[in-house]
């Protein structure tokens, strides 16, 4: 583990959800580099297990969990084992999500849509359902949703997409309002492109592709799960203890001229 640390989060647990690659598991090797305690959840138990493993190599303790978000039951559970192994919950950066295939609005199937809200809208809900109650118990905690650009704006042939991630926005703010008074800082984080797995499957694995995508960044680059989860770990933060019920938009300049 690091010994220069910036925001120091010794004796703190996280919960961090779509943690077995990318922009998660980043974040949760970052809260543990901190010194915080991290749950590490994903659908993928054995991609959960390996971010947990690394997190070990380093020094730090981590919990693994297989978890459905979208199944209510699931993310009791996972909570119910976070709690057991660390006894506390501090933070939570609610960001399992999946992506849509391209079509326009008339040609996505109600499978997809439907799955989209369940997942990237529902799985923040149940989180954030289970979670505040636990932060309450403890005197406070902070919380980030993963939203997306895509909540800030229309893109042609993302609907289902950015209906779940403009949710999640809604979703975000409501929740701020009703728990600020009691310690509980919820926010949410909306990425632009960046450089994850699932923008690989976006792009196919072309380097055509990936030009394409890197021309829609004004930066002149794709984005780095770094720079989201330093956001993320700014939020939870308290320095950034008046931040409450935004959407930080962290998209190289993709959404500033819209």
């Amino acid at each position: 583990m690091t010994t220069h640390r910036k925001w120091n989060y010794e004796g703190k647990a996280a919960f961090v959800t779509g943690a077995a690659n990318g922009i998660g598991q980043t974040t949760a090797l970052a809260f543990a580099q901190e010194g915080a305690d991290v749950v590490v959840v994903d659908l993928s138990e054995d991609g959960a297990k390996a971010t947990a493993r690394m997190i070990e190599e380093q020094g730090g303790r981590a919990l693994a969990v297989r978890c459905d978000v979208s199944n209510p039951e699931d993310v009791q559970v996972a909570l119910a084992a976070a709690i057991e192994k660390f006894g506390r919950l501090d933070f939570a950066f609610n960001n399992a999500g999946i992506e849509q295939p391209l079509a326009y609005t008339a040609d996505v199937s109600v499978e997809t849509f439907e799955r989209n809200l369940r997942v990237n809208l529902g799985g923040v809900f149940y989180c954030m359902k289970y979670q505040i109650p636990l932060m309450l118990k403890n005197g406070g905690g902070a919380i980030v949703n993963t939203s997306s650009g895509a909540g800030v704006v229309g893109i042609r042939g993302q609907g289902a997409y950015c209906a779940a991630k403009h949710g999640v926005i809604g979703l975000t703010k409501s929740a701020a309002l009703e728990y600020a008074k009691d310690g509980v800082r919820i926010n949410a984080v909306c990425p632009g492109i960046i450089d994850t797995p699932m923008i690989g499957r976006f792009t196919q694995g072309t380097e055509e592709n990936r030009k394409r995508m890197i021309a829609q960044e004004p930066i002149g680059r794709l984005g780095r799960p770094e720079e989201i989860a330093n956001t993320v770990l700014w939020l939870c933060s308290d320095v950034a203890g008046f931040a409450i019920g935004h959407a930080v938009v962290v998209d190289g300049g993709q959404t500033a001229g819209l």
